[in-house]
This record gives C-alpha cells, sequence and structure tokens, in this order.
C-alpha cells in the first residue's frame, strides 16, 4: 500500500533523501536500475517498502547514512536527522569516532587515497557527501572513474535562489593558483517536482533540484563544503 509522506508539510526523511538521489540514479551512476520507479515515488509525495529497499543498493551513500545514525545511538538510518547531515551536514557529524569513520572507508580507498585520508583525518573530516565528493578521487558509483572539475561541480551538492526561466543564482567549482575554489555563477537546472518558486533557496544535484532549504541550512551546507575543500586542496 502507498503510504503518504507529508508530516505537517514537512517531507520525511526516506523521501528527501530519495530527492538527493534521484539524479544520480537517473543518469545510472548510482543505485539499481530503476530511475523511472524513483521517479514515480517522488512526482507522487509517496513511498512504501520498495522505496527504502531501492535506497538501500545506493552503495556509497546507505553505508554512509548507517554510520552516521549508529554513532549517534539513531535506529533509523532514514532518519531526517541522518539524512540531513549526509547531505548537508549537522552536528551529528561531530559524533563519528574517528576509528569508526577510518574502519568504515578502509576497505573502499586505494592505497594513495587512504595515505591522504589519514592525513587529513584529525583535520575535521566528516563523513558526509561533500567530504567523499571532493577528497576521494574516485567516483563513487558504477564507473570507477576519476573525477574532473566538473564532474565533483555536479556530484556536490550546491545551493541557490531560484531565478526565472529555470534558472539560479549559485556558485561554481574552479581552479585558480591550484586551488579549488567557489565562484559565483548562474546555472541552469531541472525540476522535477514543479513546487519550487521564483526567490527560493534550493539544493540541487547534478542539476535537478533537491528541496528548499532555510538560511541555516545553507549556511550549513555552505561550511562543511567549505571544509572539504580546504581539506582537498591540501592533496591536489
Amino acid at each position: 500500500r502507498w503510504v503518504c509522506l507529508r508530516r505537517q508539510g514537512n517531507m520525511t526523511g526516506l523521501w528527501r533523501c530519495a530527492r538527493y538521489a534521484f539524479a544520480p540514479n537517473y543518469l545510472k551512476y548510482c543505485g539499481p536500475d530503476k530511475n523511472q520507479e524513483l521517479k514515480g515515488y517522488l512526482q507522487t509525495k509517496t513511498s512504501d517498502a520498495g522505496l527504502k529497499a531501492m535506497l538501500n543498493d545506493f552503495a556509497a551513500m546507505h553505508p554512509y547514512l548507517q554510520l552516521i545514525a549508529k554513532e549517534n545511538g539513531i535506529d533509523n538510518e532514514f532518519d531526517e536527522r541522518v539524512v540531513d547531515a549526509y547531505w548537508l551536514g549537522n552536528k551529528l557529524l561531530d559524533n563519528v569516532a574517528l576509528k569508526s569513520f577510518f574502519n568504515h572507508v578502509n576497505p573502499r580507498l586505494s592505497k594513495k587515497e587512504l595515505k591522504w585520508f589519514e592525513l587529513k583525518l584529525p583535520q575535521g573530516a566528516k563523513p558526509n557527501h561533500a567530504f567523499h565528493v571532493f577528497n576521494f578521487i574516485t567516483r563513487a558509483g558504477h564507473q570507477a572513474v576519476h573525477h574532473t572539475i566538473e564532474s565533483m561541480d555536479n556530484c556536490r551538492i550546491s545551493w541557490g535562489i531560484m531565478l526565472p526561466k529555470g534558472k539560479v543564482a549559485t556558485q561554481k567549482l574552479g581552479y585558480k593558483d591550484k586551488q579549488l575554489q567557489l565562484v559565483q555563477a548562474v546555472k541552469t537546472i531541472k525540476n522535477l517536482v514543479n513546487d519550487f518558486e521564483v526567490g527560493d533557496l534550493v539544493t540541487f544535484h547534478w542539476g535537478w533540484v533537491c528541496e528548499k532549504i532555510s538560511q541555516r541550512q545553507a549556511k550549513s551546507l555552505d561550511r562543511y563544503t567549505r571544509l572539504a575543500l580546504r581539506l582537498a586542496n591540501q592533496t591536489l
């Protein structure tokens, strides 16, 4: 049976997580080959056990959610606080022990990546999406290829103000003086569920709008993005 996932006007963690997972799944980069089913869940704003099973099959994302939940004593890895921590960043990340984070990534990294990771771990490395994108050179998902500036920019969670005609005032990832940095930009993005308006502050992933966020969430995302960039710039 389909179960509505609206609660006092807010999305639950499961459906919210699906919004961030949709774009790389649609592009066949991550997760099971079920992008039409995932699209249906999002467009109808509904969910069932099938959606959870689908998200469980995202080989990079799901273990991170499990790690964050376990280290914070939360029994549901799709709890909204956990989802928020992974995709945007929040204080739950501070409760993940360094040893637990190391054990999580150890079997997944090349020798070069592991050496770099050991240097960054005590400097504030956090087990979230931004750190993974900027600091592990091999792209997660079905294609074991190295990231480029363009793919990192598309893969990171971006944010900005919705403009007319599918535009968004945001930032793009650039490379100057041998450093990765964010510079102001206007981009064209796609909108799956059409529930956003001009002036909304939104996030987007691989060119697709994910959700409307608050200024507090935007500041948190900016903070964790810049932290991940600072650490990435140490090993460029």
